[in-house]
């Protein structure tokens, strides 16, 4: 997706799954949307569902859920503990890539105005999208809930911006709007003292404490209100909060990351936690977060630490270690990424196994051998990437801790490789197809039709030529896994070599097989004699992690 629109309506049901799965099934039927998370709560008795599109699939999934919903839910029978004032309560529009807030306050304007017209419930524009200032916060449009509606659509001053001031039992009413991505994130202290994770959300978030005088009692300003002691940023709502009973959090919304990011209230956190006596060891991101916020995270480690990393993918691993994401549970950047998640991968690596391995099996020369070559090494870096899993956070392993980590960012990157490789072997061996079937009845045409032909073997062995080099690399990678990595796991080291192995050995059948088609003799010859050192590195490197696991059994 070139412009990134995230959707993320609120429902008021979290507790009837056939309603929950067919508000999914309305988001997922629109072509171009991508279902990223839903997320029920049967005490709050709503679900908050999160979707990404381009701009007119997003709209489109957000209207078709919202007509799903209205349909199915009867506010008339709702009870939860959330404030709600709707079946549909609130629908925000998130520019993520490519798009602006002018485009989202737009596309939630056409939303806004489709659901009056097209299903009857009233709605109000809020954040940026708001034309009144008091209805720029939610809470101000939502006050008195949904049981307050029918009073408050007698006050000409409540009227909807879409929609008649009529209350409608059934569905409510609705606030739609543009607003920036709220980043929900938690800070792990070393102590069991929530008082203390309290103390420090006071230090750091917008509206700090209460001023109080020497006898600790509130001072009331001359406006009568309680007056306040700012917090260190603007932007972060914060609470102290237990994860577990020997882990205190500080609890934190980032409101607008680009202002204050991740970075920016860990380091806070870790200094007002020194004052303490207590330390940061780590956090967490709830639900899903931007590409951009964890890059501008690494940038600022990158420069604190005198690196000069430019890669984006290297600053999303800097900043994923720095900021300890992976302390509690490991943090997989294709599961919490938006950026990530709707990354598109190819027809065949996104089958599921069956699918797979029935094409494989199909009378089809394509997918052959050279993506199975591809599959075998990524299956290989997938199994080392696991125990590096395993090793990282293991006491008995603290000392490897740093090398290891590296070790995982370099199999996973390798895995990724790989995946797409496993789509592009065949596209390779289709462009050749393809040459072949170019027309022939001139001499031009024979020409051209040769040259193509020849381009195509070339391409047809320069891709599975990658994949040997790539499997090969891996080996380099499960060399210190099975030295260093978790022991209880020695033998999947031994098998993610086998992997890797059989990977460099089929893919560099493929290339050979390519070669005896290619009339260019300098090109087969350096190919050739690369093939031959890839394939004696490889059986020597094998061989050293075999006798190393076997040592160890």
């Amino acid at each position: 997706m070139k412009k990134i629109v995230e959707c993320v309506p609120n429902f008021s049901e979290g507790k009837d799954k056939s309603i929950i799965n067919a508000i999914s099934a309305a988001v997922e039927s629109v072509d171009g949307a991508k279902l990223l998370d839903v997320d029920p709560g049967a005490d709050f008795n709503r679900t908050v569902f999160t979707f990404v599109g381009e701009p007119e699939p997003a709209l489109e999934a957000a209207f078709q859920a919202a007509k799903v919903g209205i349909a199915l839910i009867d506010m008339t029978k709702h009870k939860g503990e959330h404030a709600r004032m709707g079946a549909l309560d609130v629908c925000p529009f998130i520019p993520i890539k490519g798009v602006t807030d002018k485009d989202c306050i737009e596309l939630s304007k056409k939303f806004g105005e489709r659901m009056a017209k097209e299903l009857g419930v009233p709605v109000f524009l809020y954040a940026k999208s708001a034309v009144k200032p008091d209805r720029v916060r939610l809470p101000d449009i939502r006050k008195g809930e949904y049981e307050a509606l029918e009073e408050k659509f007698k006050d000409p001053s409540y009227k909807p911006d879409y929609g008649k001031p009529v209350f409608v039992p059934k569905s409510g009413t609705t606030a739609t709007g543009c607003r920036d991505i709220l980043l929900a994130y938690n800070i792990n202290l070393n102590t069991n003292d929530k008082s203390i994770a309290s103390k420090i959300s006071g230090k750091i978030r917008t509206s700090g404490v209460l001023k109080k005088d020497k006898d600790g009692n509130k001072i009331i300003g001359p406006d009568g209100k309680a007056e306040r002691i700012p917090g260190r940023f603007k932007g972060v709502q914060a609470g102290g909060m237990m994860y577990d009973e020997n882990i205190a959090q500080v609890s934190m919304n980032l409101l607008n990351y680009r202002e204050v990011n991740l970075h920016d209230v860990f380091e806070a956190v870790q200094e007002e936690a020194g004052k303490l006596g207590a330390k940061a060891t780590g956090s967490e991101v709830v639900g899903l977060v931007p590409k951009e916020s964890l890059v501008l995270a690494g940038k600022f480690y990158s420069k604190k630490e005198g690196l000069n990393i430019t890669d984006e993918e290297e600053l999303v691993a800097l900043a994923i270690d720095k900021l300890g994401l992976s302390e509690l549970y490991p943090f997989k950047p294709e599961e919490k990424v938006i950026e990530y998640m709707v990354e598109e991968t190819g027809p065949l690596a996104s089958m599921k196994v069956n699918g797979f391995l029935s094409e494989l099996a199909s009378n089809s020369p394509a997918p052959g051998g050279g993506s199975v070559a591809a599959l075998a090494g990524s299956l290989g870096a997938a199994l080392s990437s696991m125990v590096c899993n395993l090793t990282i956070g293991k006491e008995k392993y603290v000392d490897v801790q740093d090398e290891i980590k590296l070790v995982l960012k370099k199999s996973e990157q390798l895995r990724k490789k790989l995946i797409k490789l496993i789509d592009e072997d065949t596209e390779a061996f289709n462009d050749v197809m393809k040459a072949f079937k170019m027309s022939k009845e001139t001499e031009e045409q024979k020409k051209k039709r040769s040259a193509a032909i020849q381009a195509g073997y070339k391409t047809a062995a320069s891709v599975p030529l990658e994949t040997a080099r790539t499997c090969e690399k891996i080996l380099d990678v499960t060399l210190v896994v099975a030295k260093k990595g978790n022991q209880n796991s020695i033998t999947d080291a031994a098998v993610s070599a086998l992997m890797a192995q059989a990977g460099v050995e089929g893919a560099i059948l493929n290339v050979k097989i390519n070669l005896g088609s290619i009339k260019d003799e300098t090109f087969v010859k350096k190919i050739s004699s690369e093939l031959d050192k890839l394939q004696r590195d490889t059986s020597n490197k094998t061989e050293e992690i075999l006798k190393i696991v076997n040592s160890k059994m």
